[in-house]
């Protein structure tokens, strides 16, 4: 599958062009900046286009089969920038994903994002963001997924994980364990049309996601 990620130059997004690399799929990365191309390639991009998540996207959509939506704001973001990426970029991603005949669309989304009022006060405004593009995603058509991480950490991924619809609990996971789950769920077909929550856990990732 050739798979468009955009925010490839991101945290998550970086650990997935890597992981990809190595796969049988073909990491197509979207950055804003083309000073960045020639290290995305060094990571193993198939193709690395520029483009604005506000803007026209079309041609970093062009050959792609699937889109993973790494990019985001940070949880420490100002509403305004927040806004701008995780909802508005993120929407007009999704519109223009469906209409280049694209059908499946994996998003990062976070904890809480069905629920922002009980969060912190200074996170609400990323937890709104989250949900208006996860809501959108649901209702576009695409085959989605939605992965909902606790909070992100450095730390070397462990490769186990506890997954479901709703944990119960808050936690930690590294950004490499993400990246490896958002590769493993292009090829498990109950992910479609699902959301879970992702923590560190005991499980390995591809049974993990099996039994969601």
């Amino acid at each position: 599958m050739e798979v468009l990620i955009a925010g490839a130059n991101g945290k998550i997004g970086r650990r997935l062009v890597a992981r990809m690399a190595d796969s049988h799929h073909g990491a197509h990365a979207m950055v804003r900046d083309s000073a960045q191309i020639e290290e995305l390639q060094a990571l193993g991009a198939a193709e690395v286009a520029v483009a604005d998540l506000e803007g026209d996207c079309s041609h970093a959509l062009t050959h792609c089969d699937a889109v993973i939506f790494t990019a985001g704001s940070g949880a420490h973001t100002g509403p305004d920038k927040t806004e701008d990426v995780d909802k508005n970029g993120a929407i007009n991603l999704i519109d223009q994903a469906v209409a280049a005949g694209i059908r499946r669309f994996i998003i990062v989304s976070s904890m809480r994002a069905d629920a922002p009022e009980p969060g912190p006060d200074s996170m609400r405004h990323y937890f709104e963001a989250k949900k208006a593009a996860d809501d959108h995603l649901r209702a576009s058509g695409l085959d989605f997924t939605i992965v909902r991480p606790g909070k992100l950490t450095e730390s070397e991924g462990t490769g186990r994980v506890d997954i479901a619809k709703d944990l119960g609990r808050f936690g930690e996971v590294p950004r490499a364990d993400v990246a490896a789950v958002l590769l493993n769920t292009l090829d498990v077909p109950n992910t479609v049309n699902q959301h879970f929550e992702v923590l560190t856990g005991d499980t390995p990732i591809a049974q993990a996601l099996t039994g969601i």
